[in-house]
C-alpha cells in the first residue's frame, strides 16, 4: 500500500461525477471534498475545534509561506505540521509554485528552479523541485504537490508549451527527490487554455504514475466556460482510479460544475476571504452583511441554516461586529461560509448516491443565482 489509497465507490450514470474514499495516514476522506485553506498553518479566524465541528475532512497549508515563516525546520522540530497546529485530520500542502510565480518581477525562472525575493523582507531565496520536496517532507502533510510552473492567463501558445514541458521535467525531479513513505506526492497538470497542451501535460504526468493528480492553471482569470472546457479535455486523460484535484476553485457554481465533470477535490480561499470582508453565502445567493440595509435585520445570515452562527446571532449583530472591527464578526462569518460549502459538498455526495445530481444542480443554481444557469 502507498501513503494514500483511493477507491471509487460509485459512479453517476448521467454525469462524470463519482463518489470515492481517500484513505490517508490521518483518516479517510469522503469525496468529492472541499478543503478549507490554512495558508500559514491556520484557517484564518478558525480553531481546529471549529473546523472539526463544521465538518472539514482535510485542510490545505502553503509551502511557500511556511518556508518563509516560521520555517520548515522549525515545524519539523515541533513534530510536523499536524502536531505544530494541533490538527488530527489529513493535510495537503501545495508546492509553493503558484505563490512564487505570482511574485512577478520578484522572481526569475530557470531550468534549475526559481530565484525570488521574499514578499516579507525582500530577502533572496531559491526553490527547486528538490527544495520543494525537502520543505514538504519536513512539513509532513499527508499529501504533497509537485513543484510546477503556473502559466498566467492569457499566455501565448509557445510560452505555455515551454511552461508545461518544464513542469513535466520538474515533476520527474520531484518524484526522484521525494522519499517520505507516509506522504503521497501528486503531480500537477498544466497546459493553459490550449486543449492539445492540456492533453500533452496530462499524458506526461500520467506516465509518471503519481497516486493523484492536481489540475492547475485554471481559475486564473479566464471565463468559467473556458475552465469547464479545459476540464472536459483533461479529466478523460486521467486514470479512473486516482483522485483528481481542481486547484484553487471553490465558488458554489464551480464546485457543482467541477463535480459534474469528474473532479474529486477542491480548495479555495474564497469562503474565508469574503467572510472577513463581510460577505456570506446563503441559499439565495451571496449577501453582504456589512451593508447598511442589515443594520436592523434580526434574521440569521441564512434562515434555515443550522450552523452555530445562524443558530445564535443576527445579521444586525454580525454587521455591528464587522463595522467595529471585532474579531468575533470575522470568526462568525467565516464559520458560516465554511459550513455552507461543506454542507453543499455533503448534499452533492448525497445527490450522486441517489442519481439526482443534475436535478440538484439545477434547483440549487436557480435558487442561488436566481436563474436557470
Amino acid at each position: 500500500m502507498g501513503a494514500v489509497e483511493f477507491s471509487v465507490t460509485y459512479e453517476s450514470p448521467n454525469t462524470w461525477a463519482r463518489l470515492g474514499e481517500l484513505c490517508t495516514p490521518h483518516g479517510v476522506i469522503e469525496t468529492p471534498v472541499f478543503m478549507p485553506v490554512g495558508t500559514q498553518a491556520t484557517v484564518k479566524a478558525m480553531s481546529p475545534r471549529d473546523l472539526e465541528e463544521v465538518g472539514a475532512q482535510i485542510i490545505l497549508s502553503n509551502t511557500y509561506h511556511l518556508y518563509l515563516r516560521p520555517g520548515h525546520r522549525l515545524v519539523e522540530k515541533a513534530g510536523g505540521l499536524h502536531k505544530f497546529m494541533s490538527w488530527k485530520r489529513p493535510i495537503l500542502t501545495d508546492s509553493g509554485g503558484f505563490q512564487v510565480f505570482s511574485l512577478g518581477k520578484l522572481r526569475k525562472i530557470t531550468e534549475e528552479g526559481v530565484t525570488f525575493r521574499s514578499h516579507l523582507d525582500g530577502s533572496k531565496h531559491f526553490i527547486s523541485p528538490e527544495v520543494s520536496m525537502e520543505i514538504q517532507m519536513a512539513l509532513g502533510a499527508d499529501i504533497a504537490m509537485a513543484f510546477d510552473e503556473c502559466a498566467p492567463y492569457p499566455a501565448d501558445y509557445e510560452y505555455t508549451k515551454n511552461s508545461l514541458e518544464l513542469t513535466s521535467r520538474w515533476a520527474r525531479r520531484c518524484k526522484a527527490a521525494h522519499r517520505r513513505e507516509d506522504q503521497a506526492l501528486f503531480g500537477i497538470v498544466q497546459g493553459g487554455m490550449y486543449p492539445e497542451l492540456r492533453r500533452q501535460s496530462a499524458d506526461d504526468l500520467v506516465s509518471l504514475d503519481f497516486p493523484g493528480y492536481g489540475i492547475g492553471g485554471l481559475s486564473v482569470g479566464e471565463p468559467k466556460e473556458l475552465m469547464y472546457e479545459m476540464l472536459e479535455v483533461t479529466v478523460p486523460r486521467l486514470p479512473r482510479d486516482k483522485p483528481r484535484y481542481l486547484m484553487g476553485v471553490g465558488s458554489p457554481d464551480c464546485l457543482l460544475e467541477g463535480v459534474s465533470r469528474g473532479i474529486d477535490m477542491f480548495d479555495c480561499v474564497l469562503p474565508t476571504r469574503i467572510a472577513r470582508h463581510g460577505m456570506v453565502f446563503t441559499k439565495n445567493g451571496p449577501l453582504t452583511v456589512r451593508n447598511a440595509a442589515y443594520g436592523e435585520d434580526f434574521l440569521p445570515l441564512d434562515p434555515g441554516c443550522d450552523c452555530y452562527t445562524c443558530r445564535h446571532f443576527s445579521r444586525a449583530y454580525i454587521r455591528h461586529l464587522l463595522k467595529a472591527g471585532e474579531i468575533l464578526g470575522m470568526h462568525l462569518a467565516t464559520l458560516h461560509n465554511l459550513h455552507f460549502l461543506l454542507r453543499l459538498m455533503e448534499m452533492i455526495r448525497q445527490s450522486i448516491a441517489q442519481d439526482t445530481l443534475p436535478q440538484f444542480k439545477k434547483a440549487f443554481m436557480e435558487q442561488y443565482y436566481g436563474d436557470d444557469t
